[in-house]
């Protein structure tokens, strides 16, 4: 199973470089559609509903205080498997030129987010995570 940085990494290898934000969202819809389009994982490490939408906390340690980014310090694109590239080259295709607002903004809209920050008010931090259940069963509904 390839890492969170392997993910990262090779979307920034295919991509170009992008906002921290914009990374993290499209590593969350990767995992996402891993989850249904391949019926596993693609990364081991969790994912919470912070404030602006899923974030990965690994992922965000190692890219901690950088608003733009081009490559990451940990991870090798080369660690995924010919399927998991083909799952993140359709994630790109379809999410890829959209902004990181936007992405955002769709986080805020759908039920593995949403249910995660029930009962927190908008804005407040909060560490509720986002589980791999939540995000099968929102994503295999659409």
């Amino acid at each position: 199973m390839a890492t969170v940085y392997d993910v990262a990494s090779y979307i920034l290898a295919k991509a170009g470089s992008m906002t921290a934000m914009k990374l993290q969202k499209l590593v969350y819809y990767a995992q996402a559609w891993s989850l249904v389009w391949d019926e596993t994982a693609l990364f081991g490490e969790h994912i919470e509903a912070w404030a602006n939408g899923p974030v990965i906390p690994a992922l965000y340690d190692c890219h901690k205080g950088e608003f733009k980014l081009c490559a990451l310090s940990l991870g090798d694109p080369n660690n995924l498997s010919d399927n998991e590239r083909d799952t993140v080259d359709k994630v790109l295709e379809f999410y890829g030129d959209k902004s990181s607002q936007w992405l955002s903004d769709l986080t805020h809209r759908e039920d593995p987010w949403l249910d995660a920050r029930r009962g927190i008010p908008a804005g407040q931090r909060s560490n509720q995570e986002i589980t791999l259940a939540s995000m099968m069963e929102y994503y295999g509904g659409l």
